[in-house]
């Protein structure tokens, strides 16, 4: 994919980036696809073409954050806390609520980010291969 494919993915759509292979990655994207009323988001695996090109061309250090990141074409990138409480806030809701911890200091939330996503295999358990998504939720993947 080019630079400017990349710059233009989906300019109208958030695009969140997830470990396709973690259990509780793959539980938060089936809420995400129940709870985007508005159909807000799209999705790519990091571990897919697609996302490794995206978090390239975003300069990301993938020692840094392997499990989420939200990325708005043409605007801006999250990761860690600051990915998950700005997709809730897209989510509206009681979700959307959650966003009210933003006020935090991205260090101190992402303290509790981290510690949740260094555990995620053994608590909830790893996948062998990406999830594939079912007919009905296939256009809100991409790559």
């Amino acid at each position: 994919m080019t630079l400017q494919q990349i710059q233009n993915l989906q300019k109208d759509k958030k695009i969140i980036l997830f470990d396709g292979v973690c259990n509780l990655c793959d539980t938060s994207v089936q809420f995400i696809l129940k709870n985007d009323k508005k159909d807000v988001f799209r999705f790519v695996a990091l571990q897919s073409e697609l996302g490794k090109e995206i978090i390239q061309y975003l300069g990301i250090d993938t020692n840094k954050t392997d499990s989420i990141i939200l990325y708005e074409p043409g605007n801006a990138y999250y990761y860690k806390s600051q990915a998950a409480l700005n997709i809730a806030s897209y989510l509206g809701g009681m979700i959307g609520l959650l966003s009210i911890f933003n006020i935090l200091p991205s260090a101190l939330s992402d303290i509790a980010y981290d510690y949740i996503a260094k555990n995620r295999y053994r608590w909830y358990g790893k996948k062998e291969s990406c999830m594939i998504p079912t007919p009905e939720t296939k256009a809100k993947f991409l790559g």
